[in-house]
């Protein structure tokens, strides 16, 4: 007989009558079996779950009655059994399955509770061995999950312990499930699955070592809706566990364009590693200025001079606890958003007095979460591993005649991990520890370099004796000259530009110290 197309599905109300369950997650187990159990459902369960209703004091049949074959090779093979999964798949709208399962001795099962074994949490302990991963592969649990979700017309699954609440409710008003409910729960379902094997494929693809995969396996749950995307147009959502990194914890509901902007922050600021107190200010994904000093008052106040027009509504990162004196200098203009690894008290009250400003703690670093980054392009995406490795300054060549002295070479350090987080073509002017022009996204690098000159000249600050950072190479000879102009005393860049020789005489020319740092941070 042809399947039925899904319009032609029976949409009826579903009656429980026998429900299986298997859980490796027993949260809220018993409450569900007591509510079955009073709605005068059949229990049939396995192992360790079985036992846990049965010390319940409940009535319940274990599977190996139900197969007639107890399980073996140490619980690795129990439910799969066509007396189990005759139950599950039968549809039960057809008679001629009615008539076999009937002739098989098959009862159905209406309804199927199953998680899963805790594959990802296994192997987020760190060093386990492939063995121990693999003992948590379910091979029942998917099965199971999948017959059911598949006969979602004949079978309600509950793939999660948070369904079960709102399960009850419509089973104790209804007395039965409905169609809509069932459909739901088995899309649920199966994003419940593919997540669970594409944490294995990626596994696997990590064990095996090949790059790239042969499969892009990404599998995000819904963080939550957002009220629209870059423009109100657009709708939006994001995808993740944000939550394990961040805590937005005063403010409204980070927005598309927020998340956008948290992120390059967060970026930032992992670029400066440093002891010292280190302050970014960030608008539109773009620094638009950074110090580190010896306070946070003094990095705050720097950072801001660089730019004093771009900071209003922006986004402000530090690098360790908000003190009140730093509050208190944020406070006095509009700031969307402050990002600190924790705030004093005296901060706190300060700063959550604007009811609409969102404060931010840093839970975790990106660097501890990032391996990977991802582009969606026009069919498909583009996948890179993440910039975040530190700076090495070992791998630095000093290619002038002149070496830059103890404090140049701090302030190219600093530039270069500024630049580092400017969109290409991007140009850093910098010293004492301190932005002093930024020019990013242009076309040309002399243009970058002008923006960050003409930046400067704008809010009064002076470039004579500073450092100047490119993210990518020198094409030409007259980015140098510019910079040279512009007072500039020591260069670092990648190199690698077939006039390097050029560009070096240049700054020879000039009396400057020039690093080259044999990598590039282009940032498209």
């Amino acid at each position: 007989m042809a399947l039925k197309p899904l319009s032609s599905l029976p949409e009826q109300p579903l009656a429980v009558k026998r429900a299986l369950l298997s859980v490796s997650d027993k949260t809220g187990l018993i409450e569900l079996a007591s509510a079955l159990h009073a709605n005068g459902i059949e229990l049939l369960s396995t192992g360790g779950t079985a036992k846990a209703i049965s010390d319940a004091g409940l009535p319940v049949k274990d599977v190996a009655e139900v197969t007639g074959f107890e399980e073996c090779l140490d619980g690795r093979v129990k439910t799969l059994h066509p007396m189990i999964h005759g139950g599950i798949l039968a549809r039960t709208s057809h008679k001629s399955d009615i008539d076999e399962i009937a002739k098989l001795g098959i009862l159905p099962i209406e309804l199927v509770v199953v998680n899963l074994y805790p594959f990802k949490n296994k192997i987020n302990e760190g060093s386990v061995s492939p063995a121990i991963a693999t003992e948590f592969i379910d091979i029942g649990g998917p099965t199971m999950i999948r017959a059911a979700a598949k006969n979602f017309a004949h079978v309600c699954i509950l793939s999660d312990p948070g369904q079960y609440e709102s399960f009850l409710g419509e089973l104790n008003h209804n007395n039965n499930i409905s169609f809509e409910t069932r459909k739901r729960l088995a899309s649920r379902a199966f994003s419940h699955t593919a997540d669970y094997d594409s944490a294995i494929a990626n596994y696997f693809d990590d064990l095996v070592g090949e790059k790239p995969s042969p499969q892009l396996s990404i599998s995000l749950p819904l963080s939550q809706e957002l009220r629209y995307g870059e423009n109100p147009h657009q709708s939006a959502a994001v995808y993740g566990t944000q939550e394990e990194i961040i805590d937005c914890f005063h403010g409204k509901q980070l927005s598309y364009n927020n998340y956008l902007d948290v992120d390059a922050a967060l970026q930032i600021i992992s670029s400066f590693n440093s002891e010292k107190p280190t302050c970014a200010i960030i608008k539109h994904t773009i620094p638009c200025g950074i110090c580190v000093s010896d306070s946070l008052s003094e990095a705050y106040k720097k950072a801001f001079k660089t730019d004093t027009v771009s900071p209003f509504g922006g986004i402000i990162i530090v690098n360790r606890e908000l003190d009140i004196k730093t509050a208190k200098a944020i406070d006095e203009i509009f700031t969307e958003i402050v990002i600190a690894p924790s705030f004093s008290d005296e901060a706190l009250r300060l700063l959550t007095n604007k009811k609409n400003r969102r404060l931010i703690r840093i839970k975790k670093a990106l660097t501890e979460v990032h391996s990977s980054s991802f582009r969606s392009i026009f069919g498909g995406a583009l996948q890179q591993d993440t910039d975040t490795e530190p700076t090495d300054i070992d791998k630095f060549e000093i290619v002038t005649k002149r070496e830059p002295d103890k404090e140049e070479l701090e302030d190219l350090i600093f530039a270069w991990n500024v630049v580092r987080n400017v969109k290409s073509n991007a140009i850093v002017y910098a010293k004492n520890g301190a932005t002093l022009g930024i020019g990013s996204g242009q076309t040309s690098r002399v243009d970058a370099s002008e923006i960050a000159i003409a930046k400067a000249a704008k809010e009064g600050l002076s470039l004579k004796g500073s450092a100047i950072a490119s993210d990518a190479f020198f094409p030409f000879a007259d980015g140098v000259e510019a910079a040279a102009k512009a007072g500039a005393k020591a260069v670092i860049q990648p190199g690698g530009s077939i006039r390097d020789d050029e560009v070096i005489a240049k700054a020879n020319e000039h009396g400057m110290t020039m690093i080259l740092t044999g990598k590039r941070h282009f940032k498209h």
